[in-house]
């Protein structure tokens, strides 16, 4: 069997019409779901971009984080880091068990100098240009950005710099198609049509949007916006609702849920292509993404490390089998980003690599034998996790940080959008989640590994409270 995988950056499960969005237009998405196995509830394990993606790629957990100061990079985030030396990739397990294996990719951090995302592929495909890629110079350094930032909100330096980097990298386009996900699914369905008959293989496809900037196609923003709208176009917010008018923030809302539409008509276009090359029905189809985003609840945009409610960690996972077997099958246990590379695996019956910790998920989806997965899990986001159960999320800083945010509870049985923090009604229960997280912290440590020259040694962990 081949593999083909789909993730994309920033997508809320809930803005899926088959995790039930009654608004949003994902008709593609949602075929795929009917002819495959949905899973509601699958989370993160270590966020946001580059930690999620060295759990995807590796099947083992990157929290409790090491923290690296990485040169030259603007961002600065414990797990922000490359891969180990000792890290075994998917691609380079399947390489080794003959696999054709291919990356398509315009998420540009995987791509900066010191980043290996790309390690154990066959052939690996770049879409420059998302974000503050250094793609295209910046001919018009002192432009006007300002009605891409919104008419209440100052415009400090890095800001200007950055708009004004990825206003040059989309200067070319010319139709829907040139947007990112139109470029990188399109790659991805050349790369099919090539090497599809090279079986087996394996594909695993990376659509940064529905990250932000949030800049969809005329044709999918007019769906959620009037076609007569004189305002800004705020396109990469900033991280507060109140630094909006009424209509600035409908239309933020309004390009993010056309980013969302215009990414399902392209994966839309892979399936088609599988078809066409006769090749779906031998192939295992897993669209996913690596978080969500908080899109207005409790006042705030984005996601954010003291952000871990549902709309930024659960993330949509739907896997389409051969034949559509298990067809419109519904998973409701946890499931997190490192169970994903052992249970593909499983799948093929292939064996999983020693240094891979996360589990084979599939007997949830058979029922044929028990399994113990998880009651209980944990999300990592820089200096900040959160503990969910399936009555409760508790988020808290794991260790010293500058200007924290108090611990915070939410009840998901009364509050299952998780807006009210509830940690003063339920003391007890605070305490007890915030007893595993010190569990965890003592008793887990830093992932052993080395990065270039740079050795890390089997640390123990940091303990909250106690500063590195």
């Amino acid at each position: 069997m081949n593999i083909l995988v789909i993730c994309a950056d920033t997508f809320r499960a809930d803005y899926l019409g088959c995790y039930g969005n009654s608004w949003i237009k994902t008709p593609h998405i949602d075929k795929l779901a009917g002819e495959g196995i949905r899973f509601n509830e699958f989370y993160g394990e270590a966020l946001p971009t580059i930690p999620a993606r060295r759990v995807l790629y590796t099947g083992r957990k990157a929290f409790p984080f090491s923290y690296h100061q990485q040169k030259g990079d603007m961002v600065q985030l414990p797990g922000w880091h490359p891969l180990y030396d000792e890290d075994i990739t998917l691609a380079e397990h399947l390489s080794d068990l003959g696999y054709t294996t291919g990356l398509v990719s315009d998420l540009y951090h995987m791509m900066k100098p010191g980043k290996n995302f790309h390690r154990g592929f066959h052939s690996w495909e770049w879409i420059r240009g998302q974000e503050a890629d250094p793609f295209i110079p910046t001919s018009k350094p002192n432009q006007n950005v300002s009605k891409y930032i919104g008419s209440k909100v100052d415009i400090n330096p890095g800001k200007h710099r950055l708009m004004s980097q990825y206003l040059n990298n989309r200067s070319w386009w010319k139709d829907e198609s040139d947007h990112f996900a139109g470029q990188v699914m399109q790659s991805a369905a050349n790369w099919i049509t090539r090497y599809g008959s090279k079986k087996p293989w394996m594909l695993w496809i990376e659509s940064f949007d529905p990250h932000e900037p949030w800049d969809a196609p005329k044709e999918f923003l007019e769906l959620y916006s009037s076609t007569d709208y004189q305002g800004t176009e705020p396109i990469w917010p900033s991280g507060l609702v109140d630094n909006y008018t009424k209509d600035e923030f409908n239309r933020i809302k309004a390009h993010y849920a056309g980013e969302c539409s215009h990414v399902d008509r392209w994966v839309g276009h892979v399936v088609k292509t599988l078809q066409s090359q006769n090749l779906l029905n031998d192939t295992i189809v897993a669209f996913m993404s690596d978080h969500g985003c908080i899109m207005g609840e409790q006042g705030q945009i984005h996601k954010g490390q003291d952000r871990l409610r549902i709309q930024a960690t659960r993330c949509p996972l739907i896997i389409r089998m051969p034949e559509a077997q298990y067809a419109g099958t519904v998973v409701d246990g946890f499931v997190q980003h490192q169970d994903i590379m052992p249970t593909l695996l499983g799948l093929i019956e292939q064996h999983v690599p020693k240094r891979c910790n996360g589990q084979n998920f599939w007997p949830l989806v058979t029922k044929k034998e028990p399994i113990d997965l998880h009651d209980i899990i944990v999300s990592g986001f820089g200096w900040y996790a959160s503990v969910r159960t399936a009555g409760w999320n508790y988020q808290a800083p794991w260790t010293e940080a500058d200007n924290q945010r108090p611990p915070e509870l939410y009840n998901r049985k009364k509050d299952p959008d998780e807006l009210i923090n509830a940690i003063e009604d339920y003391p007890s229960i605070a305490k007890d989640l915030q007893a595993h997280l010190d569990k965890v912290m003592r008793t887990t440590h830093l992932t052993e590994g080395q990065l270039g020259q740079i050795s890390e040694t089997d640390t123990p962990a940091a303990v909250p409270g106690v500063k590195w």
